[in-house]
């Protein structure tokens, strides 16, 4: 990026604060773009071993080569938000932060009063974003995800292999695919903030970003037959 090399301050998202609890690649990707552009992200971490892409590989000097990928750059802290210190933590973050940034189990942000609905009565300037398997509504709502059964159910694992057998794409290309349209859903949000005062929230699902990504070949077996 143009802009890797450039001081702290001169940064574009210099004094933007971002607030995620995050795991696995979806969501740190976006919030990792986010800190690539100046802003300040603080990662909360479950206790017990913190967010479990730590642990896919230890290729890095120990460390995980996909958590070496996602995590530079930002702060991190380990929150209990079952207990009432922790959530006061959490909210004194949250107090002070331009982006809350999820991708919780379904349904977890709202019993923890973290949907964006929440948020707004508390935070009316915070811009929260939510990355979920499949969205807050409609039949697979409840559903967990990941990215091969993503990559099944959009259709690309028949791209990929050969006329026998059916492959998986190299790279976890679902949860990048939303990683990539939440950093653009929060930049767009930060704009809107800034020039209409309007604050917006954002909503990504794996599945409707790798969607998306299968378009062209929609079209083509839609209208070739």
């Amino acid at each position: 990026m143009a802009e890797e090399n450039a001081p702290a301050d001169e940064l574009p998202l210099s004094g933007i604060t971002v607030v995620s609890i995050e795991q696995a690649v979806a969501a740190p990707f976006a919030t990792r773009q986010l800190a690539d552009l100046g802003a300040r992200v603080i990662k909360v971490e479950r206790p017990g071993g913190g967010d479990f892409a730590r642990r896919y590989d230890t290729t890095v000097h120990g460390q995980s080569s996909y958590f070496v990928w996602l995590n530079r750059s930002k702060e991190s802290l380990t929150l209990d938000l079952k207990t009432g210190r922790g959530r006061a933590v959490l909210e004194e973050l949250l107090a002070r932060a331009d982006v809350f940034v999820q991708n919780l189990a379904p349904g977890a942000a709202a019993r923890m009063g973290l949907s964006a609905d929440d948020l707004a009565e508390r935070y009316p300037t915070l811009i929260p974003c939510a990355v979920t398997g499949y969205g807050s509504s409609g039949p697979w709502k409840d559903r967990k995800a990941y990215d091969l059964l993503v990559q099944c159910q959009t259709g690309l694992v028949s791209l990929t292999g050969s006329a026998r057998e059916a492959a998986r794409a190299g790279v976890s290309v679902a949860d990048i695919a939303a990683g990539m349209y939440a950093y653009s859903g929060i930049l767009t949000a930060l704009f809107t903030r800034a020039t209409r005062g309007t604050v917006r929230a954002v909503e990504v699902s794996l599945f409707e970003a790798l969607a998306e990504w299968m378009g062209q070949p929609a079209y083509y077996t839609a209208y070739s037959g």
